[in-house]
């Protein structure tokens, strides 16, 4: 049962009740969190050094552009390892946003092949792990680069969504708390949440400006941090402008400063990929071009910037596998229910010892598909974070951060913004539609 069974008959009998649609998210995310920890100790200096031992991972034949070389690769072994990782995960979870096109309740056959079988499902995916390794060397890590670039991109942008429906919410619950109770307290709970949230962004700032700036030259970290500190000013005043505060009573300084928090972020990473060491103290030794830094050490991946990323990265896929959004809107966006059918604490519930439903017989609680591209994406991310968006050089034997990373990073900060914006405005723009 358990091999076969659908995911509620891995709960143990001590465990609180729970919906088959929960477990399953759980447990694809399980999946998602075991290959991010395999990808971190394959990418450590100890592991990674040990990973030439294996049958032709580092030494072999391949072809780059039609002309057939010999690669050594031990100059960026675990960084190779984290790519194949990063395609075996992504691959596991594009066969199951296939296979789970069009199901719509628990009654399709698929939906016993998403929510069970899970011994199976984990031996498909250390046999895509296995065979991702046996991929010969040539363009392939240059190529996957570009998929791990546009999957990012998308990505971040998820991140912001579900960072802005859990600001809104946030809000809410505490001005509908002060307003029940009467109690100032909520209300100074939230103008402090707010003020620290600002003074955290205007210290980051202020550092990226010290660290990666330099009074004559680094003039696009200049501009980069500049304009992202202008749309930031932009989109505060916006949120308190009286027609907003007409239209959308909940929007506030809250919600845009932790996307001014997060903004801050994203310019922080892109800065730390600039290619310019003058400009960018966090670059990696083994940028050079110099020909011993195959020889430096492997470690590519603990600075902060990454960590925070890593952080990031965790609390999301967990949000997006537990919850379902206040905001019909949002759940829209996310092709999910609100709360889902059979969201009731007991209904659906089966009585006697077992303390888990099904809870999609009349209709799935989220688009399977949608999850499945949405933990992809997850992979794409994760793999790019640990590798610090470097990539190889021409001659595959020197890591080099690119101008791409940076463009990117800051790009998908702009479009985080605008997004922001357009949650504003948007009713005072189509004023006929419904955004409560």
């Amino acid at each position: 049962s358990c091999l076969c069974g659908s995911a509620p008959c891995l709960l143990c009998g001590c465990c609180p009740s729970a919906k088959n649609s929960t477990i399953s998210r759980l447990l694809f995310t399980f999946f998602l969190l075991l290959g991010t920890l395999v990808s971190v100790i394959m990418i450590i200096p100890g592991v990674e050094k040990e990973l030439h031992k294996l049958p032709g991972f580092c030494e072999g034949s391949g072809s780059v552009l039609g002309v057939q070389t010999h690669i050594n690769c031990r100059s960026f072994l675990g960084h190779k390892a984290v790519y194949r990782m990063g395609f075996a995960m992504a691959a596991f979870f594009f066969l199951f946003a296939v296979l789970m096109v069009c199901v719509r309740s628990s009654k399709d056959p698929r939906a016993a092949l998403h929510n069970g079988f899970w011994f199976f499902k984990f031996l498909v995916l250390v046999g895509i792990t296995v065979g991702a390794f046996y991929i010969p060397d040539g363009a392939f890590t240059s190529v996957w680069f570009y998929f791990g670039v546009v999957g990012s991109f998308l990505f971040i942008l998820i991140q912001l969504v579900l960072l802005i429906d859990f600001a809104h919410s946030w809000s809410q619950r505490w001005l509908r708390k002060a307003s029940e109770s009467n109690a100032k307290g909520w209300y100074a709970a939230l103008c402090t949440v707010t003020f620290m949230f600002y003074a955290a962004s205007i210290a980051a700032v202020a550092l990226l400006y010290v660290y990666y700036t330099k009074p004559q030259g680094c003039t696009e970290g200049k501009a980069l941090i500049s304009i992202n500190l202008l749309l930031c000013l932009v989109v505060s005043v916006v949120s308190i402008l009286p027609k907003i505060q007409e239209a959308q009573p909940h929007s506030g300084l809250l919600q845009a400063s932790l996307i001014t928090l997060y903004t801050t972020y994203v310019t922080w990473a892109a800065l730390a990929n600039v290619p310019i060491q003058s400009c960018n103290p966090t670059l990696l030794v083994r940028n050079s071009t110099s020909t011993a830094t195959a020889t430096e050490p492997l470690t590519t991946w603990w600075d902060a910037s990454s960590i925070v990323g890593l952080i990031i990265f965790i609390l999301c896929t967990l949000f997006i596998s537990l919850r379902s959004s206040d905001h019909p809107e949002v759940n829209k966006l996310m092709l999910t229910e609100q709360g889902g059918p059979g969201a009731g604490p007991g209904e659906g519930a089966e009585p006697g010892p077992h303390r888990a439903y099904d809870n999609e017989q009349d209709g799935v609680s989220y688009n399977y598909t949608f999850f499945h591209l949405c933990l992809l994406l997850a992979a794409l991310y994760i793999m790019m974070t640990l590798t610090n968006w470097y990539r190889p050089d021409e001659s595959l034997q020197v890591l080099r951060s690119p101008w791409t990373a940076v463009w990117v990073k800051i790009s998908s900060s702009w479009a985080g913004l605008l997004l922001y914006l357009w949650t504003l405005v948007a009713p005072l723009v189509l004023p006929d539609r419904d955004f409560s």
